[in-house]
């Protein structure tokens, strides 16, 4: 029997022309028994896209332009890619739609929070300030606290009421989606994660569980759920 095929959308084009990708995302779903197919930014044939992949794993990367939600301009505002932003947002959009078990990491959160009709925080220091720090200057990762609700669906996946995230944004959830729900906050009260109950598999988490996944059971445990979960949908 073949292994399922996990789309994970790359960063946008860079300087050199590229379409780079941390490797940990590849790390993690072959970890978790998925073979990987990085889709970059560009694909316009959507459906024809998502016939070939199991699941859909939307990755971190540069900010969304703030106009997806009626935002503002702010002068940290980064890595604004509209073939990114658009090829996404349509991506997330269908496979939702059609039910396609769906994953979003960090901005992947962001964009189906904004595709199903909710906004961002510009800046999150603006909002809840800096006694938890989400990011290290210039643009680094760091760790802190994250509580999850023990009845969600995240909740029976992590098996962790709290543990230490490896973080790295600037940019949260702050108006969520009507379909979604909160099951994960940092201690500043940032949105963590949401996820939608009627959806076969739908979650989006704003830590980056792929930076810890090879020394971390519990961030491992997020792919190794969603390919499972994913294996069994395709062969039932």
């Amino acid at each position: 029997m073949t292994k399922p095929f996990i789309g994970i959308t790359t960063y946008g084009q860079n300087e050199e022309s590229q379409f780079p990708l941390p490797r940990e995302y590849v790390d993690a779903v072959r970890s978790a028994a998925g073979i990987p197919l990085l889709l970059p930014p560009g694909e316009t044939k959507v459906d024809e896209l998502l016939a070939h992949i199991d699941g859909l794993i939307l990755a971190g990367g540069g900010d969304l332009d703030p106009g997806h939600y009626n935002g503002v301009d702010h002068p940290e505002v980064y890595m604004v890619d509209n073939e990114r932003d658009d090829g996404e947002l349509l991506l997330a959009r269908r496979a939702i739609d059609m039910g396609m078990p769906t994953f979003g990491i960090c901005r992947g959160a962001q964009v189906i929070n904004v595709v199903l009709g909710g906004s961002l925080h510009e800046h999150l220091p603006d909002v809840v300030g800096e006694d938890v720090i989400h990011r290290l200057p210039p643009r680094k990762p760091t760790e802190h606290a994250v509580t999850v609700e023990t009845a969600s669906r995240l909740g029976g996946i992590l098996r962790e009421t709290e543990f230490v995230s490896a973080s790295w944004h600037h940019q949260a959830i702050d108006r969520v989606a009507s379909c979604l729900t909160v099951v994960a906050l940092a201690p500043d009260g940032t949105v963590e994660a949401v996820e939608h109950a009627d959806h076969p598999w739908l979650i989006g988490v704003q830590w980056h569980p792929e930076l810890t996944a090879a020394t971390d059971p519990v961030q491992q445990r997020l792919f190794d759920e969603f390919v499972r979960f994913v294996n069994e949908r395709r062969t039932a």
